[in-house]
Parts: structure tokens; sequence; C-alpha cells
């Protein structure tokens, strides 16, 4: 204990870190997992998957019936998989891949990207059926 007060005292001394810094890092720690809580909390279970490409909608299917959609376009090619109240791309020619590693979603307002075909997959909830997106002009 005493080697850890010595080591606080030594960094607030040299400036390494002042305690306004220190406050300024806990209250920023603080409002990331209020936020990471709110959205857990506050984000209810989909009920249906949107697919944009290019910015359109060209697909909306249900969350609940289990399906394999493969999406063909001229930048490329994916398939998304919808099963057990979950969707997922499991396959994609992109180069780098990271729509396949963004996982699996099922929340409402959760998305997974691929920006190399310019493809957008979202959840969306019974609420928000006929609501305009933030993405509309």
């Amino acid at each position: 204990m005493i080697r850890r007060k010595c080591f606080l005292k030594h960094m607030f001394d040299h400036a390494i870190m002042t305690k306004t810094d220190l406050l300024l890092l806990a209250v920023s720690c603080g409002a990331a997992v209020l936020f990471a809580l709110f959205l857990t909390l506050f984000s209810g279970e989909g009920s249906r998957v949107r697919i944009l490409c290019d910015g359109r909608l060209t697909g909306e299917y249900s969350l609940h019936e289990d399906r394999e959609i493969p999406i063909r376009q001229e930048k490329g090619n994916n398939l998304l998989i919808i099963r057990d109240g979950e969707a997922w791309i499991e396959e994609a020619d992109c180069p780098d891949g990271l729509c396949i590693r963004q996982g699996r979603i099922s929340r409402t307002g959760e998305s997974i990207l691929c920006l190399p075909h310019e493809l957008v997959i979202t959840i969306a909830g019974k609420k928000d059926a006929d609501a305009v997106d933030g993405m509309a002009g």
C-alpha cells in the first residue's frame, strides 16, 4: 500500500497526471458505462431485419423466420443469415471481411455495415414500422 501511495504522489508531483485529469478520466468512464447500460436496458428486441443497398431499402424480413438471404450487387455478394431471432453476415467477398466479424444482431437499432458493398443491415422494432429514420432527408 505504501508503494502505491508513493507512485500516485510521484505521478502528481511530476505532472504526469493531475488530479483534474484523473477526475475527467473517472467521469468519462462513468458516462461510458451509463451509456452502455442505457442502450442495453432500453433497446428492445427487434422484430424485422432491414437491408439497405446504396442507401435504398431493398428488403425487409421477419427476424423470427429462419432464412438465408443472398445479397447480390455489382459491388459484391453477401450472405445474410436469419436464425433463432438473430441476424448475421455469414459470407462476403469484400476485401476486409469486417461485416462477417461484426457478429450477430438482434436488438432494435443494431446494425451491420459492409462499406465496400455499401450495404447496411439494421434491426427494427415494432414501434418504428413506418417511422422515418435518421438517414432520410
